[in-house]
């Protein structure tokens, strides 16, 4: 009897843990001002994670990336997709990519709730130097 509620107890936690995702709308900000900057809407599409920016909190809703390359060369930030196929992965999602806007520069990236807070996303873009950059984002309610 015990041995079966350990067994429906570890399904239902498994669940729960795979039942949760990053999806919703954040607020992102600024590394060098520590001002709001973004809300990201990050959404599932076929098993993978995307985000894309659906709000500038600057007046700034004509910027374009000049930075960016390809297809996202001169297109307007607000609506560009930045965050680009997360895959589950343990506890957390990664094997995406993140795009930084300011710079067009893309990087390998991973996100997690920060110690379980499911209001708190934590954002990292790694270089393949090795060298990485780990932003709070804040889910907006």
């Amino acid at each position: 009897m015990i041995r079966s509620l350990l067994i429906v107890f570890a399904i239902l936690s498994f669940s729960q843990l795979h039942a949760q995702n990053p999806i919703g709308l954040w607020k992102t900000i600024d590394d060098e001002s520590s001002e709001a900057k973004s809300h990201v809407e990050i959404y599932e599409d076929d098993g993978k994670y995307f985000g894309k920016i659906v709000k500038l909190l600057a007046d700034e809703s004509t910027i374009v990336c000049d930075h960016c390359t390809g297809k996202k060369k001169d297109r307007p930030i607000l609506g560009m997709v930045i965050l680009e196929k997360l895959s589950p992965y343990k506890d957390y999602w990664s094997q995406g990519t993140i795009l930084d806007p300011a710079n067009g520069n893309q990087y390998r990236c991973s996100v997690w709730y920060d110690e379980g807070n499911k209001d708190e996303l934590k954002v990292r873009g790694k270089h393949w130097t090795g060298l990485y950059r780990t932003q709070t984002w804040y889910r907006v309610k």
